[in-house]
């Protein structure tokens, strides 16, 4: 990217909740347990788990788990889909421990959404459709769905939310001006993403 003379072009400033606000740290996988990730417990391990309805899925958060020295592996699961799941690990213990009230998943007090959260819940389990943008939620997930969607609202993503037999559940981001914001928040499309699946800024 070429640099031009602050008076001709002001320099973006990043948002304090965008992708490029911070480096990758394991509090970022708190996103794919706003989607329909599992996380689970063993000992003083933990592992998290979800299925995803596309390879380029796999490619992504393989990846984006890798930057948080996170090994992940995948394996078919039928009907196009595939199962991404972490080795059992003490680094995720801490998330485990602040998510899980019993075996139930709960977001934690003070549960939060940024860029880098949103960019790994979008790759998980977002699709573009007529209206916007869909934000998948784990389907037995009920208990977490207000929160979450609390947290959509003070990023500046109010979002409707879409029924199971809609097509849902999920939360949709609709409108020129969110979409734009959703954009702005996840950062550039993964190479592995169709251009259709992933928010361009208008």
């Amino acid at each position: 990217m070429s640099l031009t003379p602050p008076s001709s072009h002001p320099v973006r400033q990043p948002s304090l909740f965008s992708t490029e606000a911070a480096d990758p740290s394991l509090a970022d996988l708190a996103g794919l347990l706003a989607g329909p990730a599992e996380v689970v417990r063993m000992g003083g391990t933990a592992r998290l788990a979800v299925v995803v309805d596309a390879a380029w899925r796999v490619h992504v958060l393989v990846a984006e788990l890798a930057a948080r020295a996170v090994p992940a592996s995948w394996e078919p699961t039928g009907e196009g889909r595939h199962l991404v799941r972490t080795a059992y690990s003490t680094t995720l213990a801490p998330l485990a421990r602040a998510w899980l009230r019993g075996t139930a998943k709960r977001p934690p007090d003070g549960f939060h959404l940024n860029g880098r959260r949103l960019r790994l819940w979008l790759a998980a389990a977002g699709a573009a459709d007529p209206a916007g943008v869909l934000l998948r939620l784990g389907p037995g997930d009920q208990e977490c769905w207000p929160p979450v969607r609390a947290a959509l609202a003070t990023v500046g993503l109010p979002a409707a939310f879409v029924e199971p037999a809609e097509g849902g559940p999920a939360y949709r981001i609709g409108g020129r001006r969110r979409l734009a914001r959703l954009a702005e928040l996840v950062g550039d499309r993964p190479p592995a993403a169709p251009a259709e699946q992933w928010p361009r800024a208008q």
